[in-house]
């Protein structure tokens, strides 16, 4: 009889002493989620009873194991979720006993079904989970399902207003769009003109209270500046770019650029190919291609938040869940070409 076999036996007799399934049994002893505690005590008890392990291991089990928590981030070409991907997977690369399990997964951009599915399947081994959010009635209905069954779930850079979800941890984004339309006026060449807005997608509520923050400045403080209607370019670098070419052709008058999302490359790419580096041109996220273009003098201004801080933030408000924080624990950076951090080795 092979160690497994006996080890399988073992289980099995436990199970029957306990008058649990062995699937409990194996999900109590390799201290996976979905066992109440009151079974799961009476497993460790039957196993400690039988002999199927020591002392030392029956109150290893009773310690608190560290959670397991799942990062679910859009798939596609925006650096600055690339680079918060990478550093979740660099964390979760040098565990040590007492830090949470980290895990991160890409999902389809802009895909509500897509969202909502991965959060149902996570949340099957999954503590906590932090996500960008879709303001879609299929990802609520995801999100109180998960919650319900007992995972906590963080929403990050973008919110998701909802009860059950524990907190959000990112930038107050109407804040961030107020500050972007400030920046743009003052920053103007010519006191009219048009300026013209590129985003994501308005179903990123990040994306949306951005916009409604900037138009809002504008009309208070520089109404001579007319706003063109919005394009949404999936943070897509090649969407970007072709936007991007259209509004210098078809706008004359054209004074600046607001890039209310991500892959502010394939805007820059277009401004570069039309020689109109004449323009305000405004981003978000702080990564190596806007770095280069703030350098350059293509970027005017990266408005920024921390992703160590909110990787940081999150993971803790996912481990403590009654931990006292402001609801918009991320600071919001403006970077000039002139007060770039040094690089991150």
């Amino acid at each position: 009889m092979t160690d497994q076999s006996k080890a399988n036996a073992s289980m099995a007799n436990v199970a029957e002493q306990a008058n649990v399934s062995l699937a409990t049994v194996d999900r109590v002893l390799n201290r996976r989620k979905g066992v109440k505690p009151r079974t799961a005590q009476k497993v460790l008890a039957t196993a400690l009873e039988l002999g199927f392990f020591s002392q030392e291991e029956f109150d290893s089990h009773h310690r608190d194991r560290p959670l397991n928590i799942a990062v679910l981030l859009p798939a596609g070409t925006n650096p600055y979720l690339r680079m918060l991907g990478e550093k979740v997977r660099a964390r979760a690369a040098k565990p040590s006993r007492d830090s949470a399990k980290l895990r991160c997964f890409f999902i389809e951009s802009f895909d509500a079904n897509a969202l909502a599915a991965a959060l149902r399947h996570h949340a099957h081994w999954a503590d906590g989970i932090a996500f960008m959010a879709i303001d879609h009635p299929t990802v609520r209905a995801a999100l109180e399902e998960v919650t319900a069954a007992g995972t906590r779930v963080v929403t990050i850079i973008t919110d998701l207003p909802h009860p059950a979800r524990s907190a959000y941890v990112g930038l107050e984004n109407q804040m961030a769009g107020r500050t972007a339309g400030l920046l743009m006026g003052r920053f103007c060449r010519e006191p009219a003109g048009s300026v013209a807005l590129v985003a994501g997608s308005r179903n990123y509520r990040a994306h949306s209270e951005r916009e409604a923050g900037f138009m809002a400045l504008l009309d208070e403080m520089f109404p001579t500046l007319q706003l063109v209607g919005l394009r949404e370019g999936h943070d897509s670098a090649a969407e970007n770019y072709r936007h991007t070419l259209a509004l210098i052709d078809q706008t004359p008058d054209l004074v600046g650029v607001y890039n209310v999302g991500g892959a502010s490359d394939g805007i820059a790419r277009a401004l570069v190919e039309r020689d109109r580096r004449d323009l305000v041109f405004i981003g978000h996220g702080l990564t190596p291609d806007t770095r280069r273009l703030l350098i350059d003098g293509t970027m005017d201004t990266v408005i920024d938040s921390d992703p160590e801080s909110i990787l940081d933030t999150a993971i803790r408000l996912i481990e403590n869940p009654d931990h006292n924080i402001t609801p918009y624990a991320v600071k919001m950076d403006v970077f000039l070409r002139e007060n770039l951090p040094p690089m991150q080795l």
